[in-house]
């Protein structure tokens, strides 16, 4: 699962926090083997033409195919190193969200008033979950996958006992 529970720090018995992130199909090992093994095989048809003028005609094509390889999958790392920070205190829940390019959004609400919502259609998700209270509405685990955004809900509801399911 992309997100953990955390044990209370030390001198705060009663906080528990929840981190989310993205789920990464590729760690950066296979990020580089994946590059390696493409600019192998796109090196294969090259064998024959060693040795001609057309090697160095087809030699940049080649390798701006792999530079945009590189380039499309480094880009989607970048975009993953969102994650959304949710701590519930004996009082409080707040949510910070921190974006892909370093913008933070925080939400804070008296732990009483904050419920928990799964609104299974008209999200931009399918099973979109959403935490309300203080008057507004905020997201929670948007990019997880809709196995994930259930479970969620599930310990959403169980950590904030006056949850109410919406």
């Amino acid at each position: 699962m992309p997100y953990r529970w955390s044990a209370p720090p030390q001198g705060a018995e009663n906080e528990i926090t929840l981190t989310l992130w993205p789920h990464r199909s590729l760690p950066r090992r296979g990020f580089a083997a994946f590059v390696l093994a493409t600019f192998a095989l796109i090196c294969i048809p090259l064998l024959a033409l060693l040795g001609t003028v057309l090697l160095w005609g087809m030699l940049p094509f080649l390798l701006l195919a792999v530079g945009g390889i590189w380039w499309a999958l480094e880009s989607t790392y970048r975009s993953a190193q969102l994650s959304e920070v949710l701590t519930l205190g004996p009082d409080e829940v707040r949510l910070r969200r921190v974006e892909a390019r370093g913008a933070t959004r925080e939400w804070q609400c008296n732990r009483y008033w904050a419920r928990v919502r799964m609104h299974v259609t008209g999200g931009p998700v399918a099973h979109y979950v959403t935490l309300a209270g203080n008057g507004r509405e905020v997201e929670i685990g948007a990019f997880l996958s809709e196995d994930e955004r259930k479970a969620l809900y599930g310990d959403l509801c169980r950590a904030l006992p006056a949850a109410q399911a919406g």
